[in-house]
This record gives structure tokens, C-alpha cells and sequence, in this order.
């Protein structure tokens, strides 16, 4: 946008930066609100609904093109009620109108998202996503697209109702496509997921199918959950560990990752994770760091643990505020130019490394080879420090000396580039994802200083976002607003249980319960079970999504279902088991149908057909914690291990039964089936031998 306008538009005062780079936009753009949605009724013209997010490329092109062009911006004013909405504010919205967009274009959608809207009632009657200013590629440009959907809409009413009427009854059925036969049941998914991703799996380069290739969590840490539990039953699966840690070894090798600043962007735009669509998510960074702790304590390869080590130490210094929350997204662009902070000359490398760093450092990243980004170099990892080593003969520890040197260097001088915007709103179900892999990564690495990030952010949480019982979904410069939605509830539970696991804290523990009360109240369905994107008392919208298949985040029923599981054998609340169980029979169809588009899914029917392990220990001091370090010291992903002090009591549901002794003293339960109490570690240590 021009620097030099001094229009502002409704969007000044919004919360989320997205919003804000449009306020100076000559549209008349609105928030989604009830006032343009009367205006829109009043004046009996069209929706035009553009959805984005700060970070998005090709929304800041398409702002640049037209949104910022004043003819666009007139033929927009005087057609159309124009909304602007923030995807990552209002996922609900982009919920709806993404899958409208599937059923209208037969397509899949993206960002931004470009949806026309009927004034009365908001149902999509056309929706596509980017639009250039001029026709190419195929596509009509943005100003041919308006005035011919403006001609529709006029000429065109009866069979526009008919088709809005036909995509509303869709949407319907899509929502009531579930099953209700949990008893039939078994574990054929878990295996069929496995298989799929077998078959689509790149022995190659890692990853699953073609470019652009995304991380997908889910599906990796379904894999690693397949071997540990075949490991622990004494049988081998050894194609699942090696999909999910050759995948994750070329993420961590290669351009996804940040080799000089620590995290991963959004995706790879190349089979070989080559190049990436370099904007960095908080919901890609907490997952893969919690995955990369799971990988190292499987695999004890040093990777993966830098790897954990260099996102936890990005989120730190990058992302979390000077309040505790963790902010959402660094941009893919700086300086009007995607990827500029981050790629590379050859000869300013040369120039500010020694001769030797600059030997092994151009090796491993690909500087002696040809550009691999529009000229320029961005790092990727074609060869290992063992085989520069090799090919040098050098010993490998000076190599990897001369290798860290060489990145310390370059990130000291990357430093005084114009770094890339950051969206700096603070989302809770983002946040209850970073806390998660914090956590994780405090436990599994033994940092006492990722274990405090994670409570500052979790204490903003609570202190900011949980008012009167409830959520809010989104915080900005002071002001915490919009009910939180299935993600929010969900994923701060699951959260609250990892951290319970590094350490107790009484609180933790009644907020994870509250939580859980809050989904039965008001996100249940009751009749046919699961759990709704949006709470009951939500704005009423065209569709109640009630989301089952893992996305860029997972899937809001399937966190929800684990961790249920997990709480109800914990406290022992039978309500909460049963919302869990009502989740998987109306899953159940789906689940069989696509098994690996719902891995969030199958971890909970994983310990629905293999009940959690909970150990609960009693003690104090360094004994209370040798136990705890014992129970946990293998990756174990059906094991929920807390260590209460002796100190606690009056704790709530089954908890209150454990009581501690004279001695430190372990309470084993698998589901509802609890052993006699353990007082003796050699007991503990046999007994968790057995399949986690």
C-alpha cells in the first residue's frame, strides 16, 4: 500500500495486523460484523468476502494489484459490501467458505479466498482464491470476475437460490456423514493409514506423495506411535520408523528449515524440501518440535535433538512476547521480495567466512553448485558433515566445528537485514500447540529454561484469555476478544496435561478439568456425538462445522478425543470417557474410509482399543523426580506419567485415592484396571516394560 495515503478505513482499529495492512486500502472494506451484514441486506447488494492472513504471499499481491488500485477499489465500492476477514481470527468463517469453495470450483481452495456472498443470508454463490489484476494463466482478472458475478447475481436469481439451496443441504450431509458403530470397531484403520502413507511415501526425498510437499505431523507421529508400540510388544514395524525419521531427517536437512535461525517454514514448493513457501507458522513449529523430541528419544540421533533445540530457542527469541504469549507468524517477505531474508550471494559468504568454514559450509549447503532460488542461493542440505569429512579427510569434530562457526557467523550478519513483518497476535489454540512442544522439549532434553517459556505463555493464557469460565480466542495490544472455538479447548488441554507431565502444578490440573467441562456444555452433540467447531452460544452462521480430518492443524475432535480419554482415566469421570467414545463411533465411517486424512483420530482410537497408561507418583525430592526420570525415559506414547508431591492432597476424582507413604510410592492403572501401589523402582521398571 502507499505510504503516502492518509485514508484509513473501518479495519484501522481491527486487532489483527492482516486486517491493519488494509486499513489505508481505497476499498470501503468492513470486519465480518452485523452492521455490514445489514448494510448488505439494506442496500440488496452482493458479499465480496476476501479471506487471507498476514503472512500470505499472494494475498499481499492481490492487495498490491487491486485492493490498492483506486479503479479496483471503485468498481468494488460500487458493487459490492466489501468484508475482510483474518483467517486465523475467525477459522470458522474460513471453515465454511473454504469447503463452499470445494463444492462450487471442484477445486481446493487457499488463500486468500475470494467468495461472493447473497446480501440476505451470506450463502456463497461464487468463491475462487487469488485474481490477477490483468487476465494470464487462464484466469479472468479481478475486474472482468466482478462484473460478470455482478451480472449473474442480477439476471441469474432463481437459479442462484437453487444453488445455494443445494450447497447448504451438502454441507448438511457432509457434517452427517459419520458412522454410530463403535463396537465393530478395530484397529484395521490404524493399519490401512499405515498402508496408505506406505504407498505414497517418496523413498527418495522423505514425505508423501508430490510437491508442494507439507510437514503433516499428524501422520508422522502416527508412524512413530506404530513402531513404539510394535517395539514394545516385541515385534518390529521398522518401515513406519523409517517413513517418519527419513522424512523428518530431510525436513531438518534440508530448506524448510531455517539452518541459520532455528524453525521450519510452511512447506516445500519442491519434492526435495528444497525451497519453501518461507512464511513460518507457530502451528507447523510447535508440532515438529515436539515430533523432533519423539525422534530423538526414539532414535538418540543428535539431529533431531539440535533440531529441537534450534526451534525451541527460535520460538524463544523470536516469537514469544515480552507478556509471555507466543506470537503467530513471521512473513514470507521482506522488502516486497519473498525469501530475501533468508537467501544468499556466493561471494558474501566467501567474503565473511574463514577459507576452511567456507570449504565445509558451501559443501553442505550447496554453495559450489549452481543457484537454487532466482540467483541466489538458499541453504540446503545436500551433503552430511560425516561426508564432507569423508571428502576432505578431515576429522569430523573439526568439520563440525568449522560448520557451526560458519552459521554462527552468517547469522550474525543476517541479523542486520530488514527482517520479515510478524503477525503479532496471540492465538490460544496456536499458543496451546507451542506449550505442548515446549513442554515436551523441557521434559525429553532436560531444559529448565523451555519449561519457563512454556509457563509464562500458558500464565498469559490463563491471566488473558480465560475470562468468567470461558475461552477467547485471539489477543492483540490489550485486547482479548472472540469466543473460542473446538481448537482453542482442545489443544489447551492437551497443553495442560504435557506440562503436568514435566511438572505438577495443582492449577494445571483444574484448569485441563474446567476445560473439558466447558466442551461437554457447550460443544457436544448430545444426539449423534462429537464435538462442533463453534460453541452453542456462537454467532449463528450458514454451517456448524463439526471437523473431523486432520489439516494444517489437527483435527479439533480428534485432540479432543485423546485427551478426554486421557483426563477421564485420569480423574476418573465417566463422562468424559463416553464424550470420547461418542467422538470415535461418529468418526467411525470416515475413519475407515480415509484412515490417513484422520491420524488425530486414530491416536484416540489407539488408546480407546489400548487404554492409557497412567502413573501416578507420590514422593518428594530428588527421589520423587529419579522416578518420574524413570518412568519417562522412553518414548512411550501411550504413558500419561504425573509426580505429585507428597505435599498435595484433596485431589479431585480418582487422584484422591493415591495417597503417599512413607516412602515414595507409584499408582499404575491401564484404563480402569489399577495394580496393588508400587513401592519398590526394580517393580515399577518390569511392570512398564510391557506395551505402551
Amino acid at each position: 500500500m502507499s505510504s503516502a495515503s492518509t485514508h484509513t478505513n473501518r479495519l484501522a482499529d481491527a486487532t489483527s495486523p492482516y486486517l491493519q495492512q488494509h486499513a489505508k486500502n481505497p476499498v470501503d472494506w468492513w470486519p465480518w460484523c452485523p452492521e455490514a451484514l445489514d448494510l448488505a441486506r439494506t442496500r440488496n447488494r452482493p458479499i465480496l468476502l476476501s479471506i487471507g492472513y498476514s503472512a500470505c504471499h499472494w494475498c499481499h499481491v492481490m492487495a498490491h494489484e487491486s485492493f490498492e488500485d483506486p479503479d479496483t477499489a471503485a468498481l468494488m465500492n460500487g458493487l459490492f459490501v466489501n468484508i475482510k476477514v483474518d483467517r486465523e481470527e475467525r477459522p470458522d468463517l474460513d471453515k465454511i467458505y473454504q469447503t463452499a469453495h470445494q463444492l462450487l470450483s471442484r477445486r481446493a481452495g487457499g488463500w486468500p479466498l475470494t467468495v461472493f456472498l447473497t446480501p440476505e443470508d451470506q450463502r456463497p454463490f461464487f468463491a475462487g482464491t487469488y485474481f490477477p489484476k490483468e487476465p494470464r494463466h487462464g484466469l479472468p482478472s479481478f475486474t472482468q470476475l466482478m462484473r460478470e458475478v455482478d451480472r449473474a447475481y442480477r439476471e441469474q436469481k432463481d437459479a442462484i437460490r437453487a444453488q445455494n439451496d443445494s450447497l447448504v443441504q451438502t454441507l448438511g450431509r457432509i457434517e452427517a456423514a459419520g458412522g454410530t458403530d463403535l463396537e465393530v470397531l478395530d484397529a484395521t484403520p490404524i493399519a490401512a493409514a499405515q498402508t496408505q502413507l506406505a504407498q505414497s511415501f517418496d523413498a527418495r526425498h522423505g514425505g508423501f506423495g508430490d510437491a508442494p510437499k507439507f510437514p503433516h505431523p499428524t501422520n508422522l507421529e502416527l508412524l512413530l506411535r506404530r513402531y513404539a508400540t510394535a517395539r514394545a510388544a516385541g515385534e518390529a514395524d521398522e518401515e513406519a520408523l523409517r517413513m517418519a525419521a527419513f522424512t523428518l531427517e530431510r525436513m531438518i536437512r534440508g530448506g524448510l528449515s531455517d539452518q541459520l535461525g532455528g524453525g521450519f517454514c510452511r512447506y516445500s514448493v519442491d519434492e526435495r524440501w528444497m525451497i519453501p513457501h518461507f512464511e513460518k507458522m507457530l502451528y507447523d513449529n510447535g508440532p515438529l518440535l515436539a515430533l523432533c523430541c519423539d525422534a530423538w528419544q526414539l532414535t538418540g540421533e543428535a539431529l533431531f535433538r539440535d533440531a529441537a533445540t534450534a526451534t525451541a530457542e527460535w520460538a524463544m527469541r523470536e516469537m514469544q512476547s515480552p507478556e509471555g504469549g507466543y506470537y503467530s507468524t513471521l512473513d514470507a517477505d521482506s522488502e516486497g521480495e519473498e525469501g530475501k531474508f533468508y537467501v544468499w550471494d556466493r561471494e558474501q559468504v566467501r567474503e565473511r567466512l574463514a577459507t576452511k568454514e567456507y570449504e565445509v559450509f558451501s559443501r553442505v549447503f550447496g554453495l559450489d553448485r549452481p543457484p537454487n532460488f532466482e540467483g541466489s542461493w538458499h541453504l540446503h542440505g545436500y551433503r552430511t558433515p560425516e561426508q564432507v569429512a569423508a571428502d576432505l579427510a578431515w576429522p569430523i569434530a573439526e568439520v563440525r566445528d568449522l560448520l557451526g562457526a560458519a552459521r554462527t557467523n552468517l547469522w550474525q550478519e543476517r541479523q542486520r537485514r530488514v527482517r520479515p513483518g510478524r503477525d503479532e497476535k496471540i492465538l490460544t489454540s496456536w499458543n496451546s500447540l507451542m506449550i505442548k512442544g515446549m513442554a515436551r522439549a523441557a521434559r525429553v532434553l532436560d531444559r529448565q529454561d523451555y519449561l519457563d517459556s512454556a509457563a509464562r505463555a500458558l500464565d498469559f493464557v490463563r491471566s488473558s484469555l480465560w475470562r468468567d469460565g470461558r475461552l477467547l480466542a485471539t489477543y492483540k495490544d490489550g485486547k482479548a476478544h472472540l469466543n473460542a472455538y473446538l481448537d482453542d479447548y482442545a489443544f489447551l488441554i492437551d497443553a495442560l496435561l504435557e506440562r503436568l507431565q514435566t511438572r505438577w502444578r495443582r492449577e494445571d490440573l483444574e484448569l485441563a478439568i474446567e476445560l473439558a467441562e466447558v466442551l461437554l456444555a457447550h460443544f457436544q452433540d448430545p444426539k449423534d456425538g462429537g464435538f462442533f467447531f463453534t460453541s452453542d452460544d456462537h454467532e449463528r452462521l450458514i454451517h456448524r462445522p463439526k471437523p473431523l480430518g486432520d489439516e494444517s492443524l489437527p483435527a479439533g475432535n480428534g485432540v479432543a478425543a485423546q485427551v478426554l480419554q486421557r483426563l477421564g482415566h485420569l480423574v476418573g469421570d465417566v463422562r468424559f470417557l463416553e464424550a470420547a467414545r461418542g467422538t470415535l463411533a461418529f468418526a467411525s465411517e470416515p475413519m475407515r474410509r480415509f484412515p490417513h486424512a484422520h491420524a488425530s483420530l486414530l491416536a484416540a482410537l489407539d488408546e480407546h482399543l489400548n487404554p492409557t497408561q497412567t502413573l501416578v507418583i507420590r514422593g518428594e525430592g530428588e527421589e520423587l523426580a529419579r522416578w518420574q526420570r524413570t518412568a519417562q525415559a522412553d518414548f512411550a506414547p501411550r504413558r500419561l506419567v504425573l509426580a505429585i508431591p507428597c505435599a498435595e492432597l484433596g485431589l479431585p476424582g480418582a487422584l484422591a485415592g493415591m495417597q503417599p507413604g512413607s516412602r515414595v510410592r507409584g499408582y499404575y492403572c491401564s484404563g480402569a484396571s489399577c495394580a496393588p501401589p508400587l513401592e519398590d523402582l526394580a517393580q515399577l521398571r518390569k511392570l512398564l516394560s510391557g506395551p505402551a
